[in-house]
């Protein structure tokens, strides 16, 4: 447990978690591939490749002949606030602020009165070209404080936020115009005036914990989705081989849509399943008739103090095990219900299921995108947590290690139909 809230305390925004697992890769033998160049691909070759520094697919080939992949993905982004361009705000009252702006659907409530700061890229001019840099401002450097009570008596009553004041982080007090460009660009090791652009975003400074009377939770940031993004790269590196190739997705933006080229409604995972199928002498669609996509992205858990939102024959609890997710936004059926509780099962995996209430519309997963772009038997998964889409949110313990158990069985597996049979081998 202590690995993933370590993975997550060093991927505090998209482009992190994709150097982390790039890192790792490149540690386990994996060849680092670029879009822009011709690929040659070696039977029992391992590759990855990335696009935009925040989405990354790796996979593996068989010494052999395959019939189809075996992928799963996650997403790396999470609801946050995106700091804009001139973000300096100055006062009033000598009051220095952030200009921001709402990117997803985040619990706006539990931003304020914390320790944040900010993570993402810059892109800097160097003597030969444009470099893109990490940067995280490691420094308590934020805070978005409340109104007290005195002043607004109903704030206990229910509160709607407007998001060009309410959530206006504070950063100085009489400081000079362009301290905010300054610090981060001693973060990238550049001068304010190198950066041509940036991509930076706010997150909190608290570490993950593990808490509880039996230490049966977890808490952490990010959680949806980077608990499933761990949880399936671990399976992934751990798998042994089969008759197909496993891929491991981890695309972006699914928070505001997919609808970039490194989300799931983008190119990415259809563009490196041609390529391989060209590489290898494979015709696409027999192939993608023999693969199942796992999307996995967290569910939610009964609620302690409001089980009533919750359907009454779907109550996935955390330390559960894994959650299928079935609706109208969910791209479970019956079949890949069927194939991945089979799986599960041989896998020594618990499984519950998950429904929206009627009457409450649920939020959608990336499954159903990418399914529109690569057409395959697909599955949502998720982990049951609480409080989705706070910036601090709860899950299981166990329930990670149910995960990488389960998607080291499903890289280890291949699959085939025929005819409404479907058989895992």
């Amino acid at each position: 447990m202590n690995d993933l809230l370590t993975f997550i305390a060093q991927s505090p925004s998209p482009f992190h978690a994709v150097d982390n697992l790039c890192r790792e890769l490149l540690s386990s033998g994996y060849t680092r591939l670029a879009e822009g160049e011709w690929w040659s691909l070696a039977p029992g070759g391992k590759y990855f490749v990335t696009r935009n520094g925040s989405a990354l697919l790796a996979f593996r080939l068989p010494e052999g002949p395959f019939r189809g992949f075996m992928v799963s993905a996650s997403h790396s982004d999470a609801p946050t606030f995106r700091v804009k361009e001139n973000a300096e705000l100055m006062g009033p009252e000598g009051y220095v602020r952030l200009n921001t702006e709402r990117y997803g659907g985040m619990l706006c409530a539990p931003w304020l009165d914390r320790p944040l700061t900010v993570a993402g890229r810059v892109l800097v001019q160097t003597a030969e070209n444009i470099e893109t840099r990490l940067v995280y401002v490691d420094k308590d450097l934020l805070l978005i404080p409340n109104v007290a009570i005195h002043m607004n008596r109903e704030a206990n009553s229910g509160y709607k936020y407007d998001a060009k004041c309410d959530t206006i982080p504070l950063m100085g007090l009489g400081e000079e115009k362009g301290t905010f460009r300054a610090l981060v660009a001693r973060a990238a090791g550049c001068g304010p005036e190198e950066i041509l652009g940036t991509d930076l975003y706010l997150c909190p400074r608290q570490r993950g914990l593990v808490w509880g009377a039996q230490e049966e939770f977890i808490s952490s940031p990010r959680l949806d989705d980077l608990q499933c993004a761990y949880g399936c790269f671990r399976g992934f590196l751990a798998a042994s081989g089969s008759g197909s190739v496993p891929v491991y997705a981890l695309l972006d933006n699914e928070e505001v849509g997919s609808l970039t080229k490194q989300g799931a409604d983008g190119t990415l995972l259809a563009d490196v399943l041609r390529r391989v199928c060209a590489a290898l002498g494979a015709e696409p669609a027999a192939i993608a008739a023999n693969s199942f996509l796992v999307s996995a992205d967290n569910a939610h858990a009964v609620h302690p103090n409001h089980p009533e939102y919750h359907d009454a024959t779907h109550r996935p609890a955390m330390n559960g095990g894994i959650v299928i997710k079935q609706g109208a936004r969910y791209a479970t059926d019956g079949a890949s219900q069927a194939v991945f509780t089979a799986l599960c099962r041989r896998a020594g995996v618990p499984v519950q299921h998950f429904s929206n209430r009627s009457d409450l519309a649920g939020g959608g997963t990336l499954g159903l995108i990418a399914n529109a772009h690569v057409s395959m038997n697909t599955v949502d998964i998720g982990l049951a947590q609480l409080a989705m889409h706070s910036c601090f949110e709860t899950a299981g313990a166990r329930d990670t290690e149910y995960l990488v158990q389960a998607m080291t069985a499903f890289y280890s597996a291949s699959f085939h139909e025929e005819n409404g049979r479907f058989a895992l081998e």
